[in-house]
């Protein structure tokens, strides 16, 4: 089972949070949902953070009353899957969902859910060989970044968007894709068309890392086995769920499908 839950919130005055308030974000969904943070080799979940126009002023940025924000909250296996479709926020007097933290209050306006599984994902997409498509135009919604040894790469590099998805893959879904040689495959038959794209750091912990941010459009050369560009798809669309890259859980890497298009 895999599941990808977005809550609308908004607060009813200005409320300002230090720009750490992230972490303390993960740490009460995870309490939430009963699962120990740094327990899993690969994360089972991975959160957005709350999204949406704030206005930043030091270490502390302010949400606004006018505004409505975004979470979202991804779970890659069916535990975590089924905590997240279970869970509700504590309620106030009027029996409206409430998100406290920091001493702020965030109201839930509106809830959805997208809900499928590993099979349903492999058979449309692989399994019923369907027209392969060539082109998938993705936008990275927060800062994006792989971890390469003690360094921190912020760029959109077709392999490590690929190793990423298909780690989270072979280690969640009944069905296993392949290794090294599937990287090597795609490096090799997919590439950036086109992107749009910059750089923002992120506070992590009590320091930084710096991602990227924007739309990126992936091309599936003409030559292209269509086996493996409908695993290409499949990943693609894995994508919006297990995030890309490093710190998934803690609000990097989210990872949205503008739309996908096919050859003429």
């Amino acid at each position: 089972m895999l599941i990808r839950s977005t809550w609308t919130l908004q607060v009813t005055e200005p409320t300002t949070l230090p720009r750490t308030y992230g972490l303390e974000v993960v740490k009460f969904l995870h309490q939430r949902l009963g699962i120990e943070m740094g327990a899993e080799a690969i994360p089972s979940t991975t959160c957005s953070g709350i999204l949406g126009s704030v206005t930043a002023s030091g270490d502390f940025v302010t949400f606004h009353p006018e505004e409505f924000y975004q979470l979202t909250l991804s779970g890659l296996q069916e535990t975590a899957s089924k905590a997240i479709a279970a869970l509700t926020f504590p309620s106030d007097a009027n029996a409206n969902q409430i998100l406290q933290l920091l001493g702020a209050t965030f109201w839930v306006s509106d809830r959805e859910d997208e809900v499928t599984h590993y099979d349903t994902l492999y058979h449309t997409r692989v399994a019923a060989e369907p027209e392969p498509i060539k082109r998938f135009d993705l936008k990275f919604i927060t800062p994006t970044s792989f971890a390469q040894n003690r360094i921190h790469l912020p760029l959109p590099v077709p392999s490590l968007m690929f190793r990423s998805w298909l780690e989270r893959w072979n280690h969640f879904a009944p069905v296993y894709l392949g290794g090294d040689d599937l990287i090597g495959y795609l490096s090799e038959t997919i590439a950036v068309t086109r992107h749009h794209i910059q750089t923002r750091p992120v506070m992590i912990h009590s320091g930084r890392v710096t991602g990227f941010t924007g739309s990126v459009s992936l091309q599936s050369l003409t030559s292209a086995d269509p086996l493996i560009a409908n695993v290409t798809n499949l990943l693609v669309e894995y994508a919006q769920f297990s995030g890309t890259g490093m710190k998934t859980r803690l609000g990097m890497g989210q990872t949205q499908l503008n739309q996908t298009v096919q050859p003429s």
